[in-house]
């Protein structure tokens, strides 16, 4: 590393210059990777936090997709699901939108209506009461105690939770009878059930009709999450490929411009191995410098902007990024060992000459 730090320093400018690219592309990835995480869990953040094992959907009718607020569930189905081996609860979880009005003031909401005495509803729901997410009780300032009125029924604020957005919008956590316009239209929209060791996906789903998904699984029918996070993901991607052909390029110019002194080195005995961890730990110097500099501004900038912008500043959207970065960079930097490897002592000394 002493070559490899010695000849950094003497071409400080192209360094820095290298440094800064690394550094404002690990910024733009960690910021996008904050923002991927933040906006997923503005859509999906009341659900990963359900107490639930399963989410049971009716199956779709041909051509069609799942969706966890489009979907359909009635009586029959809640009680054939309840009969089947292994399953300790199942409860209905209606899903809609709608409008709360606080002092006069509208806001769009996602409604939860669920049986206070199922194991998934929150503490404190009653009837004639909702339980609210603190994202719509700070944003509104109200509490414990205050009144909202959502779809034509006033109703008591009991108690506020966390983390409860549903595409995008607060949660209201309600009874079941808050909202509902059409009886026909079923008792809920997905069934939450909570199972046991016994319990089997597929004899389940064979005996009901219905299909029975983990948590994890169930998100792909929340609409604007699997759109959104698709497309974050890849736009979040594009970067770090770059990265590997700056990092590439950038190294492979280098290279050109040193074999004279490689030469050097090869003509006086100095292996490859050691010419060759030389221009690796170049590499990962300038990944490394510019890198935490890099995320260092992101996280900066995340921790301003505050509640303004749904971006999440935690060690799995900073430090994941880093790494992925350093590792896809060495890959780039790897195509500049060739001229490392092959360079002709002779040669080069003469041209040179």
């Amino acid at each position: 590393m002493f070559l490899a730090v010695r000849d950094l320093w003497w071409a400080r400018g192209r360094f820095a210059l290298m440094v800064a690219a690394v550094g404002l592309i690990t910024a733009l990835v960690v910021v996008l990777s904050g923002l991927t995480e933040g906006l997923a869990r503005q859509s999906i953040s009341a659900v990963t936090s359900l107490s639930t094992d399963r989410i049971v959907f009716e199956k779709p009718a041909a051509g069609q997709e799942l969706s966890m607020n489009a979907g359909r569930v009635t009586d029959a189905q809640v009680a054939a699901a309840r009969r089947q081996p292994g399953v300790r609860s199942a409860d209905p979880l209606r899903i809609g939108n709608s409008r709360a009005t606080v002092d006069g003031v509208v806001a769009q909401v996602a409604l939860f209506g669920i049986d206070p005495s199922a194991p998934a509803a929150p503490k404190g729901l009653t009837d004639g009461s909702t339980v609210i997410s603190r994202e719509l009780a700070d944003d509104r300032g109200i509490g414990a105690g205050d009144e909202i009125t959502v779809a034509g029924s006033k109703l008591r604020v009991a108690a506020t939770v966390d983390d409860a957005s549903f595409s995008h919008l607060p949660v209201l956590w309600v009874t079941p009878s808050v909202g509902r316009q059409d009886p026909s239209d079923g008792i809920g929209s997905v069934i939450l059930m909570n199972v046991g060791s016994s319990f089997g996906a597929t004899g389940f789903e064979s005996s009901t009709g219905l299909l029975a998904k983990t948590k994890d699984d169930a998100l792909g029918a929340i609409g604007s999450y699997s759109a959104e996070n698709g497309s974050l993901t890849m736009i979040r991607g594009l970067p770090i490929a770059i990265s590997a052909l700056v990092i590439g390029a950038f190294f492979t110019v280098w290279t050109v411009q040193r074999e004279p002194d490689l030469a050097v080195l090869k003509a006086i005995g100095a292996r490859t191995s050691y010419l060759v961890r030389d221009a690796l730990g170049q590499a990962l110097l300038t990944l490394l410098i510019g890198g935490v500099l890099g995320a260092a501004a992101s996280v900066a900038a995340g921790l301003a902007l505050g509640g303004r912008v749904p971006i999440v500043i935690e060690a799995r959207t900073v430090v994941q990024p880093l790494v992925l970065l350093v590792v896809v960079g060495l890959i780039g930097a790897v195509a500049a060992l060739r001229r490392v490897v092959t360079v002709d002592p002779m040669a080069a000394l003469g041209g040179a000459r």
